[in-house]
């Protein structure tokens, strides 16, 4: 098959491909096709020949995959600040999910663009997403430009049965996907994925039909496990575990991520790596509620799969995954009493490679060739950076992971299309998605 020549270059003084030694190029090119894949990756001086048609862009920073946030709830931009002081199950039981209830299609849509265009300012390029109204849901990422997961929300509840029972849910979620496929969109900006919120809100048969939808469709399964000790007590009581749960019921036979997994056991982590888990790290929703940090040392030494999520925003309350970068690594090396407990390489793995590992994908979170051109561009004209690029690697990487943050990201292309330029969205207009996002949130709290 004939390669396709190079349609976009970007050159930038230095470039993080996140690889898995977390190397740095300096004098750094990345090449895109037209289809928006990436053809190079690597210094300019063994780049190849640029045909004369092809764009260039001078990029005076630093050039990074886009971040991957491996869980998330975008959509809860909305309900930002309500129950703000509650621990998980009455959070959602007497705030959320009553008002959960009365979002209407378009409400879900804005605050997904609003979402959106929060995570583009913050170098997030892919959410893996659970939550209900997958149609529009998907209609405010293809208008922003970004990247989703969908895990289309499976739950039995009497709070949201105005979205159905949990077979309706399902069955709906499998006709989509066999009408449209697992991947659609420009640049299969969308895959659709199933979501069961969890072991204690569906019944074991519940979990089971999920589990052989999946594997039939070679699709995700998004769940959320053990996230507080409070939530699952009847299941461990009867199964062991949740994953133990899973096990048995079948759920853990195909493509699976688990949000959270908070208070996982030794045999609970030892059979997610058998079995292949990724595992969603939200430290910052799971301290901001009090559920505690997940294992993440013994989950990455086992050879689980470790992305890092946000959570949703009303649980955060923010998308911004430069803080869970962090709050990831400083949790680890608290939690552990030992400073090299999760490095600076490791935590940025977290949020690029190891995301995309998480939820089984190999055509993102990497700046390599065949994969989507999802990247990102750090201005250094920062006081993080004051050091400069020419500081030593190791320095420049710390720079990055410990001091830069969401506030140096400049410009993001998804698919090798510019969606974020000079720190504004190029597909919409910035002030009315949020004055959308007011109106639609207005609407909820009446």
């Amino acid at each position: 098959m004939r390669a396709m020549p190079i349609a976009l270059r970007l050159h930038a003084p230095m470039a993080l491909p996140c690889d898995p030694n977390c190397s740095i190029i300096r004098d750094a090119v990345v090449d895109v096709d037209a289809e928006g894949r990436i053809l190079y990756c690597g210094p300019r001086v063994d780049a190849p020949a640029r045909p004369a048609d092809a764009r260039v862009r001078e990029c005076s920073g630093i050039l990074l995959p886009g971040l991957v946030n491996s869980h998330a709830h975008s959509p809860m931009t909305l309900l930002r600040g309500m129950g703000a002081d509650l621990p998980l199950l009455p959070w959602l039981q007497d705030v959320i999910w009553p008002a959960e209830s009365r979002l209407r299609p378009a409400d879900i849509r804005a605050g997904m663009e609003l979402g959106c265009v929060e995570m583009l300012r913050a170098g997030v390029t892919t959410s893996a997403e659970m939550y209900f109204g997958g149609e529009s849901v998907v209609e405010g990422v293809l208008a922003v430009g970004s990247r989703v997961v969908l895990a289309s929300a499976v739950i039995d509840t009497p709070a949201l049965s105005a979205f159905g029972t949990w077979q309706d849910m399902v069955d709906g979620l499998s006709g989509w996907i066999d009408a449209d496929g697992l991947r659609f969109g420009p640049g299969e900006r969308v895959e659709l994925a199933y979501g069961p919120h969890s072991a204690y809100t569906l019944p074991p048969e519940a979990l089971e039909t999920i589990g052989g939808a999946a594997r039939q469709r070679g699709a995700l399964v998004h769940t959320h496990v053990a996230e507080t000790l409070q939530e699952d007590v009847a299941q461990r009581e009867e199964f062991g575990s949740v994953p133990a749960l899973l096990e048995k019921v079948g759920l853990l036979g195909g493509r699976v991520l688990a949000a959270h997994g908070v208070h996982l056991s030794d045999d609970d982590i030892a059979l997610f790596a058998r079995r292949g888990v990724g595992v969603a790290h939200c430290p910052g929703s799971n301290a901001k509620l009090a559920s505690g940090t997940a294992r993440l040392v013994d989950l990455l030494a086992a050879g689980v799969a470790v992305g890092l999520g946000t959570d949703g925003p009303s649980a955060n309350d923010d998308l911004d995954l430069w803080e869970e970068i962090q709050l990831a690594g400083l949790f680890a090396r608290t939690v552990t009493g030992e400073a090299t407990a999760l490095s600076a390489d490791a935590a940025l793995l977290a949020a690029t490679r190891g995301g995309a590992d998480a939820i089984h994908r190999d055509d993102i979170g990497a700046l390599e060739p065949g994969r989507w051109a999802d990247v990102v561009h750090l201005d250094v004209d920062n006081p993080a950076f004051a050091t400069g690029l020419d500081a030593p690697d190791e320095q420049v990487l710390a720079n990055v992971v410990w001091a830069a943050g969401s506030r140096c990201v400049r410009d993001v292309w998804v698919a090798g299309e510019e969606v974020l330029h000079d720190r504004e969205p190029t597909r919409v207009d910035r002030r009315r998605v949020q004055a959308a996002a007011r109106t639609a949130a207005a609407h909820v709290r009446d």
